[in-house]
């Protein structure tokens, strides 16, 4: 069986990514920053440290790229992708993000194009998945929800969200079957929801009141200077524009297709997540 490069390998995508690979049978080796992950081959590398990174691609078939949120994001996952055609990798799947294009107004999406452009001319067998806005995303906000609010500045836009777990499981599915190279797909959940159908679910499964506020985009960047940086919090503002304007809604099928069950939704992910919105 094929070895696997998971980066990434102690977020939340990759965390759930290495034991779905593990139950298709494949062979992980975890790329973390120092930090071990049990029960799999772990190498120290830093994206930033291209000496690290290459002795972490030696002998692995197929990689799973995914970086930490950076300013220079795209030229790191560029120079790590060449890295891995210069290890003679066989396999490169890139997380990028929907409706990623190189004339979007939102940097981000700017950013995973650039790389996306570049993976698909140098040579490698690629393939591109594009998950939309990420359920646990709302972890980030647990805080203010649990003390019965949920504030973003997107108004009553539906968003096409998607449970990170069925994120990991179509990488999965991807990095150890044939018949994905030169695919892109985009990866949803089963239906898009507005945020306060996300509060309404999160009250459901709390037993809770949680409201939602459709909060302006200055004070939602005001709420986050000195947790996240500039160019960042600049980034979300432009990412919730998008989401606002009502360009994040449709609906694939991707994880179905590609796991051969359904996307899970956003009752399913309140559910199983209600224990972290508790009121403090």
């Amino acid at each position: 069986m094929d070895t696997v490069l998971v980066t990434g390998a102690t977020g939340t995508v990759g965390s759930a990514l290495i034991p779905a690979l593990q139950a298709r049978g494949g062979t992980v080796r975890a790329m973390t920053r120092g930090r071990p992950v049990d029960g799999v081959e772990t190498v120290t590398a830093d994206l930033q440290d291209p000496a690290s990174v290459a002795a972490a691609l030696k002998g692995v078939d197929a990689v799973f790229l995914n970086s930490p949120s950076a300013a220079d994001a795209a030229e790191l996952q560029i120079q790590f992708a060449n890295l891995a055609r210069d290890a003679g990798v066989n396999r490169l799947v890139l997380l990028s993000q929907y409706a990623a294009r190189a004339d979007s107004p939102v940097r981000f999406l700017r950013w995973h194009a650039e790389v996306e452009a570049h993976v698909e001319k140098i040579g490698l067998d690629y393939t591109v998945l594009r998950p939309n806005l990420y359920l646990q995303g709302l972890l980030n906000f647990s805080a203010t929800i649990a003390q019965g609010f949920l504030a973003a500045p997107i108004g009553d836009a539906a968003v096409s969200v998607i449970d990170t777990r069925d994120i990991s499981a179509a990488a999965a599915a991807v990095l150890t079957s044939s018949g994905h190279s030169g695919r892109t797909y985009t990866l949803t959940g089963p239906r898009a929801v507005t945020h306060t159908e996300i509060a309404a679910a999160l009250s459901a499964a709390t037993g809770r009141d949680i409201a939602f506020h459709d909060a302006p985009a200055d004070q939602f960047a005001a709420a986050l200077t000195g947790l996240l940086p500039s160019w960042q919090i600049g980034g979300l503002v432009e990412d919730y524009a998008h989401y606002a304007r009502g360009e994040a809604a449709e609906v694939h099928t991707s994880v179905a297709d590609l796991t051969g069950r359904p996307a899970r939704d956003l009752t399913d992910f309140a559910l199983d997540y209600a224990a972290a919105f508790a009121a403090l």
